[in-house]
């Protein structure tokens, strides 16, 4: 049977003497999905999400005129539909049965377990490594990060127009771009830049940035403005799934930004098989990761 681990697999495991078993258990980075993304249960096949256009601005009326009358319309809409993903081992009886290093080192539950975790974390990440790409699109037909997405009062950007390198000055055009959004019908919206997100090649950087009471590297006694204001109240965080070095996000609080919904919780099974003695063990987790609304997210591909 193809997959299965037989004593061939593991030949050191049958003698006494090994001292370790190294090379799949290391520490592992604490879940970072879920400082990106707005956490959600389903119990559907599907989640949509389906946007209201609301209403434009009111004009005068005249004396002894008539009020103008408006109306909503439906827009875009995303559909959230969930994904299997499942990883399993088999085992041999005779290498179950003769491997002297099972309870110790052979921790195979673990290692599935960790495999799943970067499964979710990757999946996740996926989506900000291909915000920039057209062949990738949201509900409005446009990739997540554009300076063209369409709205009913024309177009709008979530993307520098011209891109840059992380810095002070390109994190304030960041967050002017953010102050100045839109809804669908032109109407300013208080959206505000919470959190920045970084690959770990410009994670020193965006604490400098960050947290410097005056201008980061810079010579004069003006004052770092973005903490002066209070821009990121949930400060920097490092994804270390992002294959980007160049790359950084700022998520706002628009409250139907980034959403990833779990269908059902990640779990291991375990079984055996009569005829061959096999023991099989497996684990599945069954999610939607994606976006509702660009305006949660803005950002660079870096110059």
């Amino acid at each position: 049977m193809a997959g299965v681990e037989t004593t061939g697999n593991h030949a050191k495991a049958l003698w006494p003497g090994v001292r370790a078993w190294f090379g799949a258990k290391y520490n592992k980075h604490p879940q970072e999905w879920s400082k990106i993304f707005d956490a959600r249960n389903s119990e559907k096949n599907y989640e949509e999400d389906v946007e209201i256009t609301g209403y434009g601005l009111a004009p005068v009326k005249t004396e002894a005129g008539s009020v103008a009358y408006d109306s909503m319309n439906q827009g875009a809409t995303k559909r959230y539909t969930h994904v299997v993903y499942g990883l399993g081992f088999i085992t041999s009886e005779e290498e179950f049965e003769d491997n002297l290093y099972k309870d110790k080192s052979f921790r195979r539950t673990e290692f599935l377990a960790f495999s799943i975790a970067q499964t979710e974390e990757i999946v996740a990440a996926n989506v900000l490594n291909r915000a920039f790409n057209s062949s990738y699109t949201g509900a409005d037909g446009k990739e997540l990060l554009a300076t063209d997405h369409p709205s009913l009062a024309g177009t709008w950007a979530n993307e520098l127009g011209t891109a840059a390198d992380l810095s002070e000055a390109s994190l304030e055009d960041l967050c002017t771009l953010i102050m100045e959004a839109k809804n669908s019908r032109g109407l300013n919206i208080a959206l505000m830049p919470k959190r920045l997100i970084v690959p770990p090649a410009l994670a020193f950087d965006a604490e400098r940035i960050l947290k410097s009471q005056l201008q980061s590297g810079s010579e004069t006694n003006d004052i770092n403005a973005l903490r002066s204001m209070g821009l990121f109240s949930e400060g920097a965080v490092v994804n270390h799934y992002l294959t980007d070095s160049d790359a950084f996000f700022v998520k706002t609080n628009a409250p139907y930004g980034l959403t990833r919904f779990t269908r059902r919780a990640a779990a291991i099974q375990k079984d055996g098989d009569f005829d061959t003695g096999n023991m099989k063990c497996k684990s599945t987790i069954r999610f939607s990761v994606g976006w509702t609304d660009p305006r949660g997210l803005y950002g660079t591909p870096g110059a």
